[in-house]
This record gives structure tokens, sequence and C-alpha cells, in this order.
């Protein structure tokens, strides 16, 4: 076996960043102190979800990298000897910004980073506004717990990101997250979103045979353009094996501090009953990168 204990925190989030990062190095320090080896946070985790809205000044809430951030968490990585997979607002450049996880080694330094590459463009979630799409492409972060395939949020509807960091050898695929319901759906409808939303990521665990991490926020962020109802974020936090079976799912409604331990040997194990990697017939797939086929 290669046991690896995975910590993740299902937090709510307010307009007090301040107390969101204080909340969060308290989750660290607890799950480090009952084990946690790698520990995954929420996409965007400092503030609240702020894409709601379109507003310059939000801007204000970006900073580099290396920048606080990362300096805070390569601390907390450092002193409790544990991997942290930060979400972070990244100031690249004066008008330039992208949605970026920042991988912190035991050691405190930067293992890696990936800037989100597919960006949303919806009611309540108006990313394009705010992040210019990723240039770092699909590459999995090697460090000393694995090799971590990183992708952000929008980023787990797609099965070519997940396929292309499975073919880097990545060991396991991680998925910042932020998503809700919109009150104007029917709870019919809310839940078929959140189911489709699991769903497909443990589509690829099997299809990848890889274990898959996804932490979502959880509670209410209010709009506050108050042109809608705001946003219940559904939780769900989830880790899932190479064979889509679930190992923890978190709540819809409540904060979580959870460690899940997994095999990360059992992937190869996955892959010898079903070599979906084997019997690819990759000459047949160059109509994949058209954007559609007439």
């Amino acid at each position: 076996m290669k046991e690896l204990k995975i910590g993740f925190l299902q937090q709510h989030n307010t307009a007090d960043v301040a107390n969101n990062i204080e909340r969060l190095c308290d989750g660290i320090h607890d799950l480090a102190s009952r084990g946690a080896e790698l520990i995954v946070l929420q996409e965007l985790h400092n503030s609240l979800y702020f894409c709601q809205t379109e507003d310059v000044d939000v801007f204000d809430l970006s900073e580099p990298i290396p920048g606080p951030s990362t300096e805070l968490f390569g601390r907390l990585a450092k002193k409790w000897q544990v991997v942290i997979v930060t979400s972070l607002f990244e100031r690249r450049a004066p008008g330039l910004y992208h949605n970026t996880a920042v991988v912190l080694e035991k050691d405190g330094t930067i293992a890696g980073k990936y800037r989100k590459m597919h960006i949303p463009d919806d009611p309540a979630y108006y990313e394009k506004f705010y992040f210019t799409p990723g240039d770092l492409g699909f590459h999995p972060i090697q460090t000393s717990v694995g090799r971590l395939g990183v992708m952000v949020c929008w980023d787990q509807w797609y099965p070519e990101a997940a396929r292309l960091m499975a073919l880097q050898g990545a060991e396991l695929l991680i998925y910042p997250t932020a998503i809700g319901y919109d009150a104007r759906d029917t709870k019919e409808e809310q839940e078929r979103q959140r189911m489709a939303w699991q769903t497909v990521m443990r589509g690829h665990a099997v299809a990848n045979g890889l274990p898959v991490v996804a932490v979502n926020r959880v509670g209410h962020e209010p709009d506050p353009s108050q042109h809608t109802n705001g946003i219940q974020f559904w939780g769900t936090s989830f880790v899932s094996g190479p064979q889509g079976e679930l190992h923890y799912e978190a709540s819809t409604d409540e904060e979580e501090s959870v460690i899940v331990a997994i095999d990360l040997h059992h992937s190869e194990q996955v892959r010898r009953w079903w070599p979906f990697l084997r019997d690819r017939r990759i000459e047949s797939y160059g109509d994949i990168v058209k954007r559609f086929i007439d």
C-alpha cells in the first residue's frame, strides 16, 4: 500500500477576509494534528465568491504569487509538515489576473501552480470579467506525497483535462471548487445539477483509474447587486476512488473538517483490470481538437 491521508476543509465564507483566513489556519492546524499529509482547500478560499457581480474594486483582493498568502500557507506547511493545495486570486501584472491554485510543499516552498483554464461566464458566475484563462496547460505537480493533478472548479466538467493529467502520470485529481444552487431553479433541478457535478468527476476517476478529491464551499452568500437571491453553495465535498467509489461525501449545508485515507497503489491494480489507457485508439482521435465537426 501507499496510503495517503488527505484532509480537506469545507468552509463557509464571509466578507471578513481576516476571519476567513484565521479559520483556515486553525483548520489546517487541526487536520495536521490529526495526521493529514495533504490538505486541500476550496476555490478562492480567502474571501467571498466575488464573481456574482462585475466590480472593478474587487481586483483589490488579488495578490502576487509569491505573495502574502503563499508566505502564510507556506509557513503553515513547513510548521506542520504537510502539503497544502491553495486557491488564490493571482495578480500577475496590472490588468492581468488569474484564478490560480498553488501547491505548497512540506518545506514551505511552492511546489507548483496551476492557472484555471476553463473560465465560466454565467449568471452569478461572471469569472471572465476577472480571470484570464490559464496559460500553464494541464501538468501534474510533483510533491513529496505524490504527483498531483490539480485543476479548478469549471475544469472539472472537461474529460480532456482529466485525461491529460492522467497521461502525464498524475496519481490523483484535485478540484478546489465554488459551486451552488440558483434559487430560481426547482428543487428537482437543483438536485440534478448537484448530482451531475459529482457524477462527472467520479466518471473521470473511472475513465482514468485515479482517485478524485473535490472540495466545495458551503453556506449562503448574498448577491451584492441584489439582482438575484445569491448563491447557496451545496458543499458535498468528496473523495472518490479509482472505480468511482465514494470514500467520503460531505454534507450539503455544514462545515466539515475531514481526513480520508486512500491507497494510491490501488490505481495500478484497477488499471490492470480495466486497461483503458492500453486500448485507446489514439490514431482516430484527431478531430477532438476541433471546436465542432461538421
